[in-house]
């Protein structure tokens, strides 16, 4: 489950080109990055910079903003399902809370 917003961005570069059923070789060639690059960026193991990204965008026809969306998004699932009720029943039940009693500082 990817977490790092390189991962991520990968995912959805990588979805929306095989989504048009292109190659690697097509998408690189049009974006003017090397293929073992592109296949970097898109496992999530080479951080993209803003120009590279606007790149793949443009060969894959693509707005830059979709795409930051598509990723929004996918983060947002992925920070909510870390927070959600469902991890807390990982809670062992013999863990116990004690909240101490208020001590009142009003002086008479």
């Amino acid at each position: 489950m990817p977490s790092v917003l390189r991962e991520v961005l990968g995912n959805v570069l990588r979805r929306a080109r095989t989504k048009q059923g292109r190659t690697l070789r097509e998408v690189s060639g049009a974006a003017r990055v090397s293929l073992g690059y592109l296949s970097e960026v898109e496992r999530g193991r080479k951080e993209a910079s803003s120009e590279l990204l606007s790149a793949i965008c443009d060969a894959l026809g693509v707005p830059l903003s979709e795409l930051l969306l598509d990723a929004g998004k996918q983060l947002a699932r992925l920070e909510y399902r870390a927070v959600s009720p469902a991890s807390a029943a990982n809670i062992d039940a013999g863990t116990k809370v004690v909240i101490p009693p208020v001590v009142s500082l009003a002086i008479a």
